[in-house]
C-alpha cells in the first residue's frame, strides 16, 4: 500500500513540475486535429 501511495506522490510531482509542457503539447495536438478536421470539411462537397 505504501508503494502505491509513493507512486501517486511521484506522479503528482512529475505532473506538477511539467504541467506547462503537457499543456503545450496538448495545445499543439488539438490545433493539428482541428486543422485536419476543418481542412477535410472544406474539401468535401
Amino acid at each position: 500500500m505504501q508503494a502505491v501511495a509513493q507512486g501517486y506522490q511521484g506522479l503528482s510531482l512529475v505532473i506538477g513540475l511539467n504541467w506547462d509542457r503537457l499543456f503545450f503539447l496538448g495545445t499543439i495536438v488539438v490545433g493539428l486535429l482541428s486543422g485536419a478536421f476543418l481542412g477535410s470539411a472544406i474539401l468535401q462537397p
